[in-house]
């Protein structure tokens, strides 16, 4: 018995923890489709919004930004997968036995920072103030690190185009490779959404620092009719949204999978546009 215990004091030190994982560093993203080429304000395709996420999307008016107080609005969680910048992760150790206490992804912009606890404190009441960041908590499932957010504000899932309510929760799961880390987001809301939405970002370990950090911010006078008459709120009543036709005008798209919902995620989908969809014409109108 003294033998065995010995071998096992000798070998179980020697095998890797999960929690040995190092994640810190500036991970800058491999590519990402919401701030570049994703720019019509009505495009909901592949997100399963219900159908009170789909008119929650359409009765947005983005001079609603301009008002003073959502001048400051941040964008949720969430965005930290599909929005543009790196991801800026960093360890939070406990004061005294220097013990991992969380991790830290960088706010940047106008997204706050996320602390991930991973000392197994419960998630607070529903009935708690939800903060721009929410509030997070992490474990470890083998080599991946899983986190789960709650208690936070309703905000964009894409830039400016859908949304998710103060109900959602939003899972992450990162996977190491070297320098490559795969980051991929779980969002669930009982509210705007009729299946949890999945998108996965691939994100390379850089030297270069986070060049938009978090920053205070500032209310000014952008548009003068909101603040001259601090009763209007902008919006779009059902079906006067201006560019709902846009993506359909532009790449032939029909308007049914522009609206999105669960359906648009998958291939199958495809088969019920392949009599309708016809491709646009060559940019510039050449042949």
């Amino acid at each position: 018995m003294k033998f065995a215990a010995l071998i096992a004091f000798i070998v179980l030190p020697a095998a890797p923890t999960a929690a040995q994982i190092d994640l810190t560093g500036t991970w800058a993203r491999s590519g990402q489709s919401d701030n570049v080429n994703a720019v019509e304000p009505v495009d909901l395709l592949g997100i399963p919004v219900n159908e009170d996420g789909r008119v929650k999307a359409l009765s947005y008016d983005i001079a609603a930004l301009s008002a003073t107080e959502r001048q400051c609005q941040m964008y949720p969680p969430f965005y930290a997968i599909s929005g543009p910048f790196p991801l800026e992760i960093s360890m939070v150790r406990e004061p005294v036995t220097q013990k991992l206490l969380a991790w830290k992804i960088a706010g940047w912009g106008d997204r706050d920072e996320t602390i991930i606890w991973m000392d197994g404190r419960p998630h607070p009441s529903k009935y708690a103030p939800h903060p721009h960041g929410g509030f997070t908590t992490g474990t470890w499932e083998g080599d991946t690190l899983t986190s789960v957010t709650t208690h936070f504000k309703l905000g964009d899932i894409k830039r400016h185009r859908g949304f998710s309510s103060d109900r959602a929760t939003f899972t992450m799961r990162f996977n190491r490779h070297g320098d490559i880390l795969t980051v991929t987001g779980i969002l669930e809301d009982p509210v705007y959404l009729a299946e949890p939405y999945v998108l996965t970002e691939v994100f390379r370990l850089t030297t270069n620092p986070n060049g938009f950090p978090l920053t205070a911010c500032e209310t000014i006078e952008e548009l003068p009719r909101l603040h001259e008459d601090p009763t209007i709120a902008p919006h779009y009543l059902p079906g006067q949204h201006p560019a709902m036709n846009e993506v359909t005008d532009k790449y032939n798209i029909p308007l049914e999978a522009v609206l999105g919902g669960p359906e648009t995620m998958y291939p199958e989908f495809r088969k019920r546009l392949e009599d309708r969809y016809v491709l646009p014409p060559p940019v510039g109108g050449g042949n």
